[in-house]
């Protein structure tokens, strides 16, 4: 099970990779580490779910945590019920957005997101078998309830008074928003047309990956077959978010992430702090300087941007893989949360298209993912060719241009090397992948013969090929 943590999680294959004996022996670790104090335990739809959960109760219970099981429940609510209960740590059984043969856990051990090396004290812990011993009590605890009712009041607060109440297309994708969506927009009285809103682990009708174009056909359809305003896609365990305009066509993060910062509730102010991911688009950083905010670039991955969000106090947060962060949620992010903002958004400032055609736009490409071994020298050389002042090392490297910017880094889940590029103009966008890539020929010919027409996108993300699509770890 080594092998499957990863630098914010633990994840793989179920149950080749994970299985329940070695899950038992990570919740003994955990609680090892945890010196006996409360811990809740929430999990997914995933059809492991159950009794990998049951081995990691069972292992925490015996290094004398106790244990509040929630059952199962997206993963916002998992948080929530952290919060609510007052717990000191929790595990989240689930694998994201992850295919169904996958699973996963998240794990906290304090106020802040876990760390690599508390991850790997944890994987040592386990394989070293040196646990303290207890009984802790176990105790079951329905938090959703709660969770949907908060969701409704603070979503009474999002949607405003809204001129006209959009109609919205909801694609749970089988995933654990599958009951609780529906019933908290019926509460709030926005009609809806549920698609795929029947939990089931084995994802029969798209993959828990709602970030990808691709995977969101289905709910494009339903939009224009409706004629609604909205479509909202949430990925298998719900903390993530991806939207579809009144067109049929998929809103890229970076836009939807620049909507919510220029027309969230009581607005952005002076000297607010936004968290970035470094993938995300210039356009949005300059948005956000221009109406008087800070962004603040962090490199990739949910534990990064949500700790940055804790530790600088920052507004909000946006992650190109669909994470929507909210100093109103502690510095955390809730795919549902967000569905209803936007909701509320479209409701007062009118079409989702339109709005994303106000923002400023470059060339962009998705992220151009590259199969290839891990190889820090690839990364070095690329840093080598430019002067330091234009290079970022904060996760893999980072070239500014004049006129853009150049992204490489490895996968932290597996061997491949993600790239993405924006320039001004098309015309910038090849001459920027070209200057980038010219310090390594070998991957610049694999990138180049592929991107032979290189198009950016202006308000869409565009689907290539299976080295080229709009992916997140």
């Amino acid at each position: 099970m080594a092998r499957a943590f990863k630098a914010c999680d633990v994840r793989g294959v179920y149950p080749g990779e994970i299985d329940e004996e070695a899950v038992c022996r990570m919740g003994r670790a955990i609680g090892t580490v945890l010196d006996g104090k409360p811990v809740v335990v929430g999990g997914d739809v995933r059809l492991s779910t159950p009794s990998l959960k049951g081995a990691v109760v069972k292992g925490l219970a015996g290094s004398g945590c106790p244990v509040v099981d929630i059952g199962i429940v997206p993963t916002p609510a998992f948080y929530f019920a952290k919060g609510r209960l007052g717990t000191r740590g929790g595990v989240m059984v689930t694998a994201s957005h992850n295919p169904p043969e996958y699973n996963g856990f998240k794990i906290v051990l304090g106020d802040l997101p876990i760390t690599e090396k508390e991850l790997a004290h944890i994987r040592d812990l386990a394989a070293a078998g040196k646990f303290a011993a207890g009984e802790g009590a176990v105790t079951q605890r329905d938090v959703l309830p709660d969770y949907e009712a908060w969701l409704v009041e603070a979503g009474k607060n999002l949607i405003g008074e809204m001129e006209r109440v959009p109609e919205i297309v909801i694609d749970c994708g089988n995933g654990c928003y599958s009951d609780v969506a529906p019933r908290v927009f019926e509460r709030l009285s926005i009609p809806y047309v549920p698609l795929f809103c029947e939990a089931d682990g084995s994802f029969p009708n798209r993959s828990p990956n709602s970030a990808v174009a691709a995977n969101l056909t289905a709910l494009a359809g339903a939009v224009a077959r409706e004629g609604a305003d909205l479509g909202v896609a949430f990925d298998g365990d719900g903390d993530r978010v991806s939207f579809v305009d009144e067109r049929g066509t998929f809103l890229a993060a970076d836009q939807a992430i620049g909507i919510i910062a220029r027309y969230m509730p009581d607005g952005l102010h002076a000297r607010d702090k936004v968290v970035l991911d470094q993938k995300c688009s210039a356009a949005v950083a300059e948005l956000v300087s221009a109406m008087g905010a800070v962004p603040l670039m962090e490199r990739s991955g949910h534990t990064f941007i949500k700790t940055r969000m804790i530790t600088e106090s920052a507004r909000f947060g946006g992650e190109i893989s669909g994470h929507l962060f909210y100093r109103e949620l502690g510095g955390g992010d809730d795919g549902l949360y967000s569905a209803i903002l936007m909701t509320g958004i479209v409701g007062l400032r009118g079409p989702l298209s339109k709005l994303a055609g106000e923002l400023p736009s470059y060339a962009t490409t998705p992220e151009i993912r590259v199969h290839i071994q891990a190889d820090p020298a690839m990364l070095d050389a690329i840093a080598n060719g430019f002067p330091p002042d234009r290079v970022s090392r904060l996760d893999g490297v980072r070239v500014q241009f004049e006129d853009g910017w150049g992204l490489a880094r490895m996968s932290v889940t597996e061997p491949v090397m993600t790239l993405r590029f924006e320039g001004r103009d098309n015309k910038a966008l090849r001459r920027i992948m070209e200057e980038f890539l010219a310090p390594v020929p070998e991957l610049r010919d694999r990138v180049m013969d592929r991107e032979s027409k290189v198009k950016g996108r202006k308000s869409k993300v565009e689907s290539r090929d299976s080295e080229v699509e709009s992916v997140e770890e």
